[in-house]
Order: structure tokens, then C-alpha cells, then sequence
């Protein structure tokens, strides 16, 4: 089997945490490289999240490389969800290893470049604001070939945001970031918020979670239990949407999924709706589908994928 060569770009975070630990016991993907970047917080503990988690997964063999410092356009916002630190009240040690010297932009523009060439080409998985991705594409236009497609966390079309009325939060960090890429004619797969809500981890699966995954378990299971919004009446129970970790088991499970094609417009002008996503559902617009949405997910299908992946952990704990 060859793995699936990826890069995750990324806004460590909760969320992205466990994404990054579900990829790193999955042998379909070959993780090339880690690029945080400002979001969920200031790019120096998203940078620093980032190497925690290497660590904490055991994969310090991953090159991490520091992103944007900031929005292209608009002023920083960071998350509500993911305490001071980005994960909550998990304690990890400092991290013994460092980020590259290379920052991301620069590492996108050279190791993309090298696979438009080679055709070698290389999977990005979005799970933050896009400001990494775009701003190498408008230094770098043709490193676009050397992107079999982007996978992607953000946005809400049918579901109402979850940051503001209209808007998801990656998508209103930096929205002209998102426009950019959207308009890039590169594949695109958007899971939006109208998938994520579909799975919410709830506390028993927390707890299913902390009995299968090993040496990790109580790492895991902190970060898991500080992700539970208390919130039935919007979610349905108790727990909190696996919003970025749906980005991976895309990957590894697409029949989990159904999509349905359209075009993704970016609303990056009027400030009540900066951020929104308009899917053009019925061809309105006159202009080709640039992205597949996932419009329903097999949500016990994607809780069991995980469980099997995080039991991994286990296994390697007792190796």
C-alpha cells in the first residue's frame, strides 16, 4: 500500500489536536509536514500546541514549520472553545522538539513547487484559516498543480454559524485567505459546519475513548472532556462537534460520507455576513462547481473509525 502523501496545515486547538493524533497512527497517510498558523491562537502557541502533540503522539519525526502570524487582511480573533493555552486544561510538557527554520509559506512554495514538477502531487488538509495556503499561492500561482486536492474544515451553509450568525470561525479569521483559495481552481472538499454537527463527541465516548487509547488515554481524555459544550439545545446532548478530525476520516473513510457538488462563494466585504459561505446549490450563478460539500456523514461509522485508530495507541503502549 502507498500512503497518501499530506500536509496539515493547521490552528492547534482541541479539535486539530485530535485530528493530528488520528493521523498519526494511520499508515494510509504519510504526513509530510505540519505548517500551524495564527487562529484558534497566537501563531507561537499554535507553533508550540503543535510540537506538543508530535510529542505527545510520539511522532517527532514530523518537520513542523511556523505559519502566519496574522489574517492577510483583518485583525486577529482567536478562539472561545479551546482555554488560554489552545488545549484546554490538558497538561503536556514542554516540548523537546523544535520547528524548522524553514517558515510554512516558504516550505509550501518549495515542496509544492517540487511536486508540480515531479507530479508527485500532495493533499492539503485545512483544519484552520487558509492565510498559510494563500499567501503561497499568490507568491507561487503554479504550485497549484502540485495539489492533488485540498481537504478542508470550515464553513456553514444550510447550519448558522458558530462564531457569528453567518459564519464559521476559520471562514471569518480570514476570509479573504478563503476567497483566495476557493477561486484557485484546485479540487476542493469542504466539510462544513452542516457535517460536523452531524458528530458529537458525547461523554461516553469520551469515556470509550480514555479506556482504549493507551499511554495517551489521560491526555486524550482531558482534551475530549474540555471539548464538551453543555449545549443540548443547539447539538442535541451533552459533548461538543468533531469539527477538524472529520478532515481525516475523509480520508480514510470517504464512503462514510455523502457530498453533493456546488459553488463556494466567500463573503469577504460587508461585515454583518464577513466570512459567510454561499454554496450555489442550483447553478444560479452561471459558474462551474469548485468544491464537493459533505452533506451528511455516517456519524457512528466515523466514532467507531476513531475508536479503531486511538486503540493503536494501546497496542503501541504494550509493544
Amino acid at each position: 500500500m502507498t500512503a497518501l502523501p499530506i500536509i496539515i496545515d493547521c490552528d492547534p486547538g482541541i479539535d486539530d489536536s485530535i485530528a493530528l493524533l488520528a493521523a498519526f497512527v494511520s499508515p494510509e497517510l504519510d504526513v509530510v509536514a505540519i505548517t500551524p498558523v495564527a487562529g484558534n491562537q497566537p501563531i507561537e502557541r499554535t507553533l508550540r500546541n503543535a510540537l506538543q502533540i508530535c510529542e505527545l503522539g510520539g511522532r517527532t519525526d514530523i518537520p513542523v514549520h511556523a505559519g502566519c502570524h496574522r489574517p492577510l487582511l483583518r485583525e486577529p480573533i482567536y478562539g472561545q472553545f479551546h482555554g488560554e493555552t489552545g488545549l484546554g486544561n490538558t497538561d503536556l510538557p514542554l516540548p523537546a522538539k523544535q520547528a524548522e527554520a524553514k517558515g510554512a509559506v516558504e516550505f509550501l512554495i518549495d515542496r509544492l513547487g517540487e511536486a508540480a514538477q515531479t507530479g508527485k502531487r500532495i493533499t492539503l488538509c485545512c483544519l484552520g484559516p487558509m492565510t498559510n495556503i494563500a499567501m503561497a499561492l499568490r507568491i507561487s500561482p503554479g504550485i497549484a498543480s502540485g495539489i492533488e486536492r485540498i481537504v478542508m474544515m470550515g464553513g456553514a451553509y444550510r447550519e448558522p454559524g458558530n462564531r457569528t450568525m453567518t459564519s464559521e470561525f476559520n471562514m471569518l479569521v480570514d476570509p479573504h485567505a478563503a476567497h483566495i483559495v476557493f477561486s484557485s481552481g484546485i479540487p476542493i472538499v469542504a466539510l462544513s459546519l452542516d457535517a460536523t454537527h452531524q458528530v458529537i463527541l458525547t461523554p461516553d465516548h469520551v469515556s470509550a475513548f480514555a479506556e482504549i487509547s493507551g499511554r495517551i488515554s489521560r491526555q486524550l481524555a482531558d482534551l475530549m472532556a474540555f471539548w464538551d459544550r453543555n449545549q443540548a439545545e443547539r447539538y442535541g446532548s451533552r459533548g461538543g462537534p468533531l469539527h477538524d478530525p472529520l478532515v481525516i476520516a475523509w480520508l480514510l473513510a470517504p464512503q462514510l460520507f455523502e457530498t453533493r457538488r456546488a459553488r463556494i462563494f466567500i463573503e469577504h466585504e460587508s461585515e454583518l455576513c464577513m466570512g459567510q459561505t454561499i454554496a450555489d446549490w442550483f447553478g444560479k450563478s452561471g459558474l462551474e462547481p469548485n468544491a464537493d460539500i459533505a452533506t451528511h456523514v455516517d456519524a457512528e461509522g466515523v466514532i467507531a473509525l476513531f475508536l479503531e485508530r486511538f486503540s493503536r495507541y494501546r497496542a503501541r503502549s504494550a509493544a
